[in-house]
């Protein structure tokens, strides 16, 4: 007989010195097991990566729908997919869990999962004071970083221009790609110079430069930008396909990003593929910070795509106590670097394996 339970488990941020104040510190996570006996891995694990004050279902219901969904697994992954569908989240969880019931952690077959070929990552620079970022910047050229990610909005912007054109004065456009996510820290009367100076540095793509509420301001920039902007929070919440299409009519960004736990997993992030290629959009994929499971699930599922594009699945070693699996970073590249099946060290509550 089929069944399923929640479990919570707290990841617990690293926060070296210089990290500004109101980060996160902790990052719940609620994982769905679902026990069948009569499928070939008996046990299923699905990662619910709900980001607090990002994702569209941190609503007050959803540990009493998790528990309605665990509830009644035994309606199957369709009908639970689509009830949950204000849930994007859980409808990841599901399709992670019902998958992991066949496959075990090993949901696609690629070279990436059998360790064979790695996936190119950027290296990630979080927000925080000047000098705490430019001990980012230095840790994460030493790694090997042919990519890095800066976000921008927590210091002033001519110092976060300052660090920039410090990289770009050591490596060239054709040696080192950067890329600036800025959360929409500007506005309309902000942005111009912004873009043109990070056009000047040839930096590659700005990620959600205004705000996701200034919808008709997003689409000017994207008109006259001189550089890619590329949508993320701007994709939370759009649950049909109607509703997807229509904001990229409307905004016609050069590209999108893509982060399973915030649309719907990887069925979500498959419709948004085919509306953004029907458009000549261009998209990479990024985790919401997740543990290690749900990275795992993202991580298989981007490396069906044959990309070339740097994916920002680099967050795992964020934390002081993520769940041990068999991913690594290497040189810039995020590998499978021990069998996919049995490298795992879950705690208790999660156990997959007897």
């Amino acid at each position: 007989m089929i069944k399923a339970t929640v479990h919570s488990y707290l990841l617990n941020f690293k926060q070296p010195a210089g990290t500004s104040r109101g980060v996160l510190r902790t990052k719940e996570s609620f994982f769905l097991r679902i026990e069948d006996p009569t499928t070939p891995f008996a046990v299923g694990l699905g990662e619910v990566g709900v980001l607090r004050g990002l994702s569209v279902d941190d609503v007050p219901e959803l540990e009493s729908r998790l528990a309605w969904t665990a509830e009644n697994i035994h309606l199957g992954l369709e009908v639970l997919y689509a009830r949950n569908s204000a849930f994007p989240s859980i409808q990841f969880a599901l399709e992670q869990a019902f998958s992991h019931l066949q496959h075990g952690f090993h949901h696609f077959v690629t070279p990436f999962s059998r360790g064979e070929q790695g996936q190119a990552i950027n290296g990630l620079i979080w927000m925080g004071t000047k000098h705490f970022m430019l001990d980012q910047i230095q840790r994460r050229l030493e790694e090997g970083f042919g990519t890095l990610k800066m976000k921008v909005g927590a210091i002033s912007w001519a110092d976060e221009l300052a660090l920039l054109k410090g990289i770009r004065e050591r490596f060239s456009s054709r040696d080192l790609t950067l890329r600036v996510d800025a959360n929409g820290a500007f506005s309309r009367s902000s942005i111009d110079p912004v873009l043109h100076e990070l056009a000047a540095l040839e930096v590659h793509s700005i990620e959600q430069p205004l705000p996701t509420t200034d919808r008709d301001g997003l689409s000017e920039v994207c008109a006259v930008s001189p550089i890619p902007v590329a949508l993320d929070e701007s994709l939370i919440g759009m649950f049909s396909k109607a509703d997807k299409e229509l904001l990229l009519d409307t905004v016609r960004p050069q590209y999108i990003i893509l982060k399973p736990s915030f649309i719907g997993g990887w069925r979500g992030a498959d419709e948004w593929i085919e509306c953004a290629a029907a458009r000549g959009i261009d998209w990479w994929a990024t985790s919401a910070l997740e543990s290690t499971v749900g990275m795992n699930a993202i991580a298989q599922w981007t490396a069906t795509k044959h990309l070339h594009t740097p994916q920002g699945l680099g967050t795992g070693s964020l934390y002081t106590n993520n769940i041990p699996g068999p991913l690594e970073v290497k040189k810039g590249e995020l590998w499978t670097a021990g069998d996919v099946q049995t490298s795992w060290s879950l705690p208790e509550s999660l156990q997959t394996f007897r």
